[in-house]
């Protein structure tokens, strides 16, 4: 017999609170646990696929292990320090390009700088700004320095976490199986699998659409000689996980240092644009509804709701497990609403039920 919705509700809302406790609290230590979580279920179809093919779970996680190593050594080799050093490059550069602004559209576009112009009060509203707030991101830089360690921590935990979580990932989802309450085993599992179908959708897919987008606009722009092209193509791919951001601000960014590169070469401005046009294209039309689907579930204004919140109450690792929880949510609305829509509640007493309610009046 089941226990009533009352204490079940309870229940799960007394987990739901020590989880966020739990995430609260111990958020910086949970990182590379929740990051190797992470990868270990992103390469989990690939270890699955290579027991498939006669491997043992055992050879296919080495095999993974293997290829991610080699992979990393060559990224480290040939993109780690040009990534690094144009980095460094932009950001000693940006102070240098803010003050060259004003000059540059006095230059180029008088009308927009005249005394008392919109234009003018803002750049030097946003100047005074960074006047005041220089000491403050200064000592933010510092101690980020200092925090240097915790990040060779990450790098070094979430691998080795990912590696055992991999290997034995199977035996856990069974685990866990067995430890499901026998008179919801049913529902449970069905919510699990369409949770999982709307995870493996999204992140796996828009793993590697982030991944060949990155691609594209480092190489496209490294091409057309845009300097910082590596970088700019770097954010731009992270932030496609954000549905418009990416193309937004990587856009924005590429032709903002175009028109400081290029003026006066408006091919090569112009040339810049359609990269990012193109890459939108192949994004829209080609990688997303091959690698992500229409059915996800996972709507990009709920998307960005979610890394919004869980990114402000429990920082970096909020957002790791903003995913998951938006997608298990969203999932358990639509269960609810099914439910609902199946009630008496929307569609109304049938007449025998009418009629067994009066016999019972």
């Amino acid at each position: 017999m089941a226990l009533p919705v009352r204490d079940q509700m309870r229940y799960w809302g007394i987990a739901a609170l020590v989880f966020a406790v739990v995430l609260w609290f111990l958020g910086d230590i949970l990182l590379p646990f929740v990051l190797g979580a992470a990868i270990a279920y992103f390469l989990d179809p690939l270890a699955d696929r290579l027991e498939a093919a006669g491997l043992s779970r055992s050879m296919a996680t080495a095999t993974i292990t293997v290829s991610a190593i080699i992979i990393f050594v060559l990224l480290a080799i040939v993109v780690v320090p040009s990534l690094v050093r144009q980095t460094g490059q932009l950001i000693e550069l940006a102070p240098q390009l803010f003050r060259r602004i004003p000059e540059f559209l006095n230059t180029h576009f008088p009308q927009l700088m005249e005394d008392g112009g919109v234009v003018r009060e803002t750049l030097a509203s946003i100047g005074d700004t960074i006047k005041e707030r220089g000491a403050e991101l200064i000592n933010t830089a510092l101690s980020s320095a200092a925090s240097i360690l915790n990040v060779l921590m990450l790098f070094v935990i979430s691998p080795v976490v990912a590696v055992y979580l991999l290997l034995d990932w199977d035996r856990m989802v069974a685990r866990v199986d067995t430890l499901l309450p026998r008179d919801h085993v049913d529902t449970i599992r069905h919510l699990a699998s369409q949770i999982d179908r709307t995870l493996a959708g999204f992140i796996r897919g828009m793993g590697t659409v982030c991944l060949i987008l990155g691609s594209y606009y480092a190489l496209a722009l490294w091409l057309v000689g845009l300097q910082f092209g590596l970088v700019v193509g770097v954010i731009a791919g992270v932030l496609t996980f954000i549905p418009y951001v990416g193309a937004i601000v990587g856009g924005g960014l590429a032709i903002g240092l175009a028109l400081f590169q290029f003026w006066g070469e408006w091919y090569w401005i112009v040339a810049v644009a359609i990269i990012f046009q193109v890459g939108q294209l192949i994004e829209g039309n080609v990688l997303t509804p091959k690698l992500v689907g229409n059915s996800v579930g996972l709507h990009p204004v709920w998307l960005i709701l979610a890394l919004s919140v869980f990114g402000a109450l429990f920082g970096f690792v909020g957002m790791l497990v903003a995913v998951p929880v938006a997608a298990a949510i969203g999932v358990l609305v639509r269960f609810a609403i099914d439910q609902y829509r199946s009630s008496s509640l929307y569609k109304g007493l049938t007449e025998e039920e009418e009629a067994a309610q009066d016999r019972a009046g």
